[in-house]
């Protein structure tokens, strides 16, 4: 899902750069409130976890890629705003190690996949365990909070190649979503599987992260 250089126009670039700014400063404001001891270790984890499985990805039509997020786990074990912070240094490191994703696009991928996914992962999740108790309905509900948030980032990008006028909505959209709603499977399983793990062998790190929500 990394947009490389080249394939967004000044105004797009430059609007979702402002949008990123301002929602990675949010972030870093209320991570450094409010972020709890058990939380520091986890983040590295996170972020190293992410690193590797984002960087398996293939290309797409429309001018993107396909892979992994890892969003919702992140949002899950850490909440949205500490899930940003780790998804926007993974992204950075990635645009400037690695050139996967332009820096000119940095400003978009940290939007689609740094902000939009773990919010959104987190609002599903919180929402189905508010109504279904239990174990089993967190599972699920991290399961569908995974495959929202890759279809609502993958969608994002695509409308954002569209107003740059890198490929037609018509183009874009159906091969990102259609893509990505396949992805979005891998990742609600992977995510499932991992908190399952966090469950047999640090419970306590599933509680509800409301310091940092």
């Amino acid at each position: 899902m990394h947009i490389p250089d080249g394939f967004l126009d000044l105004s797009t670039a430059a609007s979702t750069y402002a949008v990123s700014a301002a929602g990675v400063g949010i972030g870093l404001r209320q991570v450094g409130k409010k972020l709890g001891e058990r939380q520091v270790p986890v983040m590295g984890v996170m972020g190293a976890f992410i690193f590797a499985a984002q960087m398996l990805n293939f290309p797409i039509a429309g001018g993107t890629s396909g892979h992994l997020i890892g969003a919702a786990l992140a949002a899950v074990l850490l909440g949205p705003w500490a899930a940003a912070i780790v998804m926007s240094c993974v992204l950075i490191i990635q645009s400037l190690l690695f050139q996967d994703g332009g820096l000119g696009a940095l400003g978009a991928n940290v939007l689609n996949m740094a902000l939009v996914a773990p919010f959104v992962a987190y609002f599903f999740y919180r929402a189905i365990r508010w109504l279904v108790p239990g174990q089993k309905a967190a599972f699920w509900a991290a399961f569908v909070g995974a495959w929202t948030s890759v279809v609502a980032a993958s969608s994002l990008c695509a409308l954002e190649l569209a107003v740059s006028g890198t490929s037609s909505a018509k183009v874009a959209l159906p091969a990102m979503i259609g893509i990505h709603a396949l992805i979005g499977l891998g990742e609600g399983a992977v995510t499932v599987a991992v908190l399952s793990v966090v469950a047999a062998t640090r419970r306590e790190l599933l509680e509800p992260q409301r310091a940092s929500a």
